[in-house]
């Protein structure tokens, strides 16, 4: 799949901003003490926890917040893998599939796309567990899932600087310890889903 940054401006992938806090000073002495790109991915996919993995649901969607609960869903973590990475001074954005929710209907899946070695490539940090093996892999994408047009999923090409904010509204209305994902977007935010196959 072609990345299409919302912008050619790699500055706008480095911006600190209300849910991508990395000016936080835990934030920046975590990525400092990291110092390595692979080394912040693998502390987010290994070191917090998704949050149905956990069997809890903190709630956290901010960078910060995210570092702090040691706990997420996968927007959060990527919330927090861009800020680390920005802070390191690797040009990070946020991108989006549309997966198969195991229930009948859909979500939206949050991961990365870093800048690095002149080109964008995707990771995913939502944290293995059976079934799931993502890996730190600038050349080959190694993602939690590969999607699966035929039943409807989708990636979206695009890699955006800041999460849309019909997403951040929807992330705000999440209530801490309560399971489900009824209050996110089954689609990103002005995108049409496509119909299958």
């Amino acid at each position: 799949m072609i990345l299409q940054p919302e912008t050619t401006d790699l500055a706008a992938y480095l911006g600190a901003d209300k849910v991508i806090d990395h000016q936080h000073p835990e934030l920046r002495r975590l990525a400092a003490e990291l110092a390595a790109p692979e080394a912040a991915y693998h502390h987010v996919r290994d070191r917090v926890a998704h949050s149905a993995d956990a069997g809890a649901y903190s709630g956290a969607f901010r960078a910060s917040e995210v570092l702090a609960a040691r706990n997420a869903i996968c927007h959060g973590k990527s919330h927090l893998l861009a800020a680390l990475l920005r802070a390191q001074g690797v040009p990070t954005g946020l991108c989006y599939q549309r997966l198969e929710d195991g229930g009948g209907g859909f979500v939206l899946h949050a991961l990365n796309a870093v800048h690095l070695d002149g080109r964008w490539s995707r990771l995913d940090a939502r944290g293995n567990r059976e079934g799931v093996d993502a890996r730190y892999d600038l050349d080959r994408e190694r993602l939690a899932w590969p999607v699966r047009p035929e039943r409807g999923e989708r990636d979206y090409p695009g890699v955006f600087a800041a999460p849309p904010a019909a997403l951040v509204r929807a992330l705000a209305r999440a209530v801490p310890g309560r399971f489900g994902y009824d209050h996110l977007p089954s689609e990103l935010p002005g995108e049409a889903s496509p119909g299958p196959g």
